[in-house]
């Protein structure tokens, strides 16, 4: 049975990045956000929307045409990089920029059946020094996870990857029913099988470590039920490790902070009207309740 710890205040109140007076942007790192499609730009929009309000020095966005358009008119702050569509371009341009990039965000708005997801996903885990998967880059069956698996397990630097059950089922080739039934326990057994830091997403979010600790959301919100709260989340995880903190403190902050965010959301526009883009609105408010902001001194 895995050890258990309740995520709040008291735990990460102590983990937020250093912010010298006299920093300049490349002080506070660099967070590269491969995301986005035709039809699903806003994943991308809202993933580097919560990396910019993270606090990180630069947020670059390696997406299509259409969502770097989106981008331009949502994130005027972001910086842009078109996504080649043949593939050795693409892993040769992936390489560059994780030479250039503190942390890496690959996978939200990108589809199932992006013909590159494997490849580039595999590119980002053995070179980027940082890296964050979700969404489409957790996509694959259980046959791809055992493909990436060496690729996870010969990381540096534990990748940090977001699932919800339903990908997570797809991903192990576990049931919904035994996941749920037993969601601490296969956790903690994928994260060290995996030597990853797994964030299991559901209305009580665990957070699974290669150590064997799991780390419990308790905070639950109806209103964070919407499609686009994984992105700002994903965004937010990927902004704090750009400025340096280490993957399980950054997935349990941010995992804390966008529950917080959510609260305040709710208390102002209710859980049935909030939105996900007001998530990141409400950031600040989640900062100070984990204790991170001027505000609470």
């Amino acid at each position: 049975m895995a050890d258990i710890v309740t995520i709040d205040r008291e735990l990460i109140s102590g983990f937020a990045p250093q912010r010298p007076e006299g920093g300049h942007k490349n002080t506070f790192g660099t967070a590269l956000i491969c995301a986005g499609s035709e039809y699903m730009t806003g994943a991308a929009v809202m993933a580097a929307g919560s990396a910019l309000r993270s606090g990180a020095g630069l947020v670059k966005v390696f997406s299509d045409e259409k969502t770097l358009d989106a981008i331009r008119f949502n994130e005027p702050c972001a910086l842009l990089e078109l996504r080649p569509e043949k593939t050795a371009d693409l892993l040769r341009k992936a390489s560059m920029l994780c030479r250039n990039s503190s942390s890496v965000l690959v996978g939200p708005g990108m589809p199932a059946d992006y013909k590159n997801m494997e490849a580039l996903t595999e590119r980002f885990l053995k070179e980027a020094k940082n890296v964050v998967l979700d969404a489409g880059a957790l996509s694959g069956k259980y046959d791809v996870w055992s493909r990436l698996k060496e690729s996870l397990r010969s990381r540096e630097v534990p990748a940090v990857l977001t699932p919800h059950i339903g990908e997570f089922t797809r991903m192990t080739g576990i049931s919904k029913d035994e996941i749920e039934a037993r969601a601490s326990e296969i956790a903690s057994e994928f994260a060290c099988d995996h030597e990853c830091v797994l964030v299991l997403k559901s209305s009580r979010t665990l957070i699974a470590s290669p150590d064997g600790m799991v780390y419990v959301n308790d905070l639950a919100n109806s209103g964070l039920a919407k499609g686009g709260s994984g992105d700002v989340l994903a965004g937010l995880i990927t902004g704090f490790m750009a400025q340096g903190m280490e993957p399980l403190k950054a997935a349990c902050s941010a995992v804390f902070i966008h529950s917080k965010a959510g609260e305040a959301a709710k208390e102002d526009i209710g859980v049935r009207a909030m939105i996900p883009t007001d998530l990141i609105l409400y950031l600040e408010e989640g900062y100070i309740q984990a204790g991170w902001s001027e505000d609470d001194e």
